[in-house]
């Protein structure tokens, strides 16, 4: 049995991980402590998020109930959680709801009353700080090893002779971007069925840099803007954290829902819709021709703008719908990047606006980061010119097919549904359990996972879970699931 100053243990049983060990240094309840203290730090609990019970807790760790009592009450000392009569500990908000949140009307939806957590850096962190060197089911990237090549540092070499890196080093490069690299952008848009004009490109610091400047340019503190649900965590959180009001829209197989679409243009007049038509995340939906028209008809109705998010166009089915293309650029916004595909540090992404609007959103890009990388944007010009880009593509969509096959036989095997049909990087699975409480589990085997409640503008209780094709084809993650799952 191991003793601490304070309370009294049992031994934990075989199936329980990362035991804590008593020492001369730390109690057992110091340590259990300090191990969710350090995942608030680093935001792996996000605000609001709930700790395991008592009971839980004690069974997870081999420890007597009254150890993780003590324990939760340091937390609650050192300000970092707090405790909800009849419902349990939570991990405590950073900042007060605004006013404009308090204010909501009593019809609104949840997410106009309440302020989305930041929940969303949970993923961010974990791509900089990985729990360890297993694959990790939550991440929303490739892994490394698929993104390696040759010819990258090829094009490097060849845009960087000794002329060319003092030209684009010493001086800022085009306001809008590399000429060279928007003129090629312009011929590939050109294939998609999207007619652009290179003076309508801008280029950005990854596709995520070019959704902010669309926030930015277009919206005020306060406006209202739908964004599909589940829908990308860190777009909530964005949009959060400039003080818009989220209004969620469902997302099926076939688009938005229309009516609840409809019904937010009257009640709210919304000045934006952010959608990701082609595999979207976290589900893998494709959006209908029917209803990417009525959804342009509700933009021209209600005067409001549309971004299209189009991150995964490189893995994505030929002939995929975008508004952007049955649009003609009218109304829409087009985003993309390279991140996903080719190589995540180079940070090049880009937006295709309507030319009454690139001045406006130059105008933001220039406040925020003066300009862009030229050397590496002249680099990815000759990787998309010389077609290394597009091959690299046809291997990586090769081989994720054949990762998504034995992913979905693993899941279905322990016990996972499937809510949406299998498709590009990310599967949309219900797990039977709480996916808040699995995750904190999962980070004792050194597995992030993404929890459905990330995936929504005010977080609830879910069963669902987004998980990464491409890392996800190991067997030993699905045992280790199915042992919590069943724990």
């Amino acid at each position: 049995m191991f003793h601490s100053k304070d309370s009294r243990d049992t031994a934990p049983d075989a199936t329980a991980v990362a035991a804590l060990t008593r020492t001369a240094a730390q109690t057992l309840t110091e340590q259990l402590a300090e191990r969710f203290a350090a995942r608030i730090r680093d935001r792996l609990l996000a605000p609001g998020a709930r700790l395991p019970s008592v009971r839980q807790c004690a069974a997870q760790h081999g420890l007597n109930p009254s150890t993780v009592v003590a324990a939760y009450d340091l937390l609650l000392a050192q300000g970092l959680v707090e405790a909800r009569p009849h419902r349990g500990f939570f991990v405590r908000e950073r900042a007060p709801l605004r006013d404009a949140d308090a204010a909501a009307p009593a019809a609104a939806p949840a997410a106009l009353r309440r302020a989305a957590p930041l929940s969303a850096a949970t993923l961010i962190r974990g791509m900089f700080h990985p729990s360890g060197s297993l694959p990790q089911p939550g991440m929303g990237v490739l892994p490394p090893e698929w993104l390696e090549s040759s010819f990258m540092p090829a094009a490097v070499r060849k845009v960087s002779g000794q002329k060319a890196l003092a030209e684009s080093s010493l001086r800022y490069g085009e306001p809008m971007g590399d000429g060279h690299l928007r003129r090629v952008l312009a011929a590939r848009l050109q294939s998609l069925g999207l007619p652009a004009d290179p003076t309508q490109i801008i280029t950005t610091v990854g596709a995520t840099h070019a959704l902010d400047i669309v926030s930015r340019t277009l919206l005020k503190p306060g406006d209202a803007v739908m964004v599909e649900e589940p829908g990308w965590a860190v777009e909530f959180a964005r949009l959060d954290a400039l003080g818009m009001r989220i209004l969620p829209v469902p997302r099926g197989p076939a688009g938005p829902d229309l009516a609840v679409m409809a019904r937010y243009c009257e009640a709210h007049a919304p000045k934006l819709f952010v959608s990701v038509s082609v595999l979207h995340n976290p589900t893998g939906y494709c959006l209908s021709p029917a209803s990417a028209h009525r959804v342009l008809q509700l933009a021209q109705q209600h005067d409001f703008h549309i971004v299209e998010d189009d991150t995964y166009s490189h893995i994505a089915p030929e002939h995929a719908t975008r508004m952007s293309v049955l649009d003609g650029l009218r109304r829409t916004i087009y985003v993309s990047g390279f991140a996903k595909i080719l190589a995540p540090n180079w940070r090049v992404g880009y937006l295709v606006a309507p030319p009454e609007l690139t001045e406006r959103l130059l105008d933001t890009k220039l406040l925020a980061t003066l300009t862009t990388p030229s050397l590496l944007e002249r680099a990815l010009a000759h990787c998309i010119e010389s077609g290394q880009l597009r091959r690299h593509a046809e291997r990586i969509r090769t081989r994720l097919d054949a990762a998504r096959s034995r992913s979905v036989k693993l899941a279905q095997a322990a016990g996972c549904r499937f809510v949406a049909e299998p498709s590009g990087l990310f599967g949309w699975v219900d797990t039977g359990v709480d996916t808040e409480a699995l995750a904190q589990r999962m980070l004792d085997e050194d597995y992030l996972i993404a929890p459905g409640a990330l995936f929504h503008a005010a977080r609830a209780p879910s069963t669902l879970m987004r998980i990464n094709f491409a890392t996800t084809q190991d067997a030993a993650f699905w045992k280790v699931f199915r042992r919590l799952v069943a724990s």
